[in-house]
């Protein structure tokens, strides 16, 4: 396996409760990475080679900032190409936002500021119409994401189109419980394939605080605190892994039939399909099938604490 990138989950935890997140963020959340782990992530970033990229997400990574901004100097001093992710709360004013943007001019190639429904009152947020604002006249280069309303991909899927710049929902994580009433639903039988990640040569995993190497969100690989991610890559064997080779034989539909899970009749897309299977199976495969945050486990517990 060559990865060229790695996005760091650098925490879980976010201002924002988003019906559409598949992992859970939330002010409730836990799970945040020190500097140290940083660092040692590069390091093995850089001792494995062919790593060009890091970004930093969450959650929502500018609210660690001092953290954040540290973390973009050294991986620009390092020579990865670096970009964030953010849902631009820190943008309530243009004028705030150039001073919150200021000292990462120079460093970064990518802001991308996500701003819809899900997160605000309008698809395309004062916030987000600030950062893009602040980061022009500093040269960073920005793009706003949206992600569409059930009801629009319904629409898409029947024959429509979905607006320009927005994507679909990938029914996983708290999708799979808050939008799945307003999707169109499909055959179980037909999520014969995984379309989301290339799981053999996906190019870029997601780092958590923790250490797992996610291949998709939620689906383990290995712990880079634990095992170099260099000898990661080298013994990863897609075919071989209890979830990943099952996923590439058949899709859902060959995850379920192999370990014999109940299942529905009918799904909004494979996602759904796979993290229902997933859950199912995270007693059978607690290392590979985590943490707890991507799958909402901890949320109303440390909520009420």
């Amino acid at each position: 396996m060559k990865l060229t990138g790695l996005h760091l989950l650098m925490t879980y935890k976010c201002t924002l409760e988003c019906d559409h997140c598949f992992v859970w963020g939330s002010p409730w959340q836990s799970g945040t990475m020190t500097l140290e782990n940083i660092r040692e992530i590069f390091r093995q970033g850089k001792d494995l080679g062919t790593v060009k990229s890091i970004y930093f997400e969450g959650g929502e990574p500018f609210l660690h900032y001092a953290v954040l901004l540290k973390g973009v100097q050294e991986a620009a001093k390092m020579g990865f190409k670096v970009g964030i992710v953010s849902n631009g709360y820190w943008a309530t004013d243009e004028s705030d936002a150039l001073e919150c943007l200021k000292p990462f001019a120079g460093l970064i190639q990518d802001l991308s500021v996500s701003s819809d429904l899900y997160h605000y009152s309008e698809k395309l947020s004062k916030q987000a119409q600030n950062a893009s604002a602040a980061a022009k006249k500093l040269g960073i280069p920005t793009w706003v994401f949206t992600i569409a309303q059930p009801e629009e991909i319904n629409a898409a899927s029947a024959g429509g189109k979905l607006p320009a710049g927005e994507y679909d929902i990938r029914y996983r994580g708290r999708a799979a419980e808050k939008l799945v009433e307003r999707a169109t639903l499909r055959p179980w039988d037909q999520f014969t394939e995984c379309s989301s990640e290339d799981l053999r040569e996906p190019g870029r995993v997601h780092v958590d605080s923790f250490g797992n190497l996610h291949i998709c969100q939620g689906i383990s690989i290995g712990n880079l605190f634990r095992t170099p991610l260099k000898q990661i890559c080298e013994t990863f064997d897609p075919d071989a892994h209890p979830i990943t080779g099952p996923l590439l034989a058949g899709g859902p539909v060959e995850l379920i039939r192999r370990y014999g899970l109940p299942h529905k009749e009918a799904y909004a897309d494979e996602c759904h399909m796979c993290y229902e299977a997933r859950r199912a199976l995270r007693s059978r495969f607690p290392e590979i099938l985590g943490p707890d945050q991507m799958y909402g486990e901890l949320q109303e517990v440390e909520k009420v604490a």
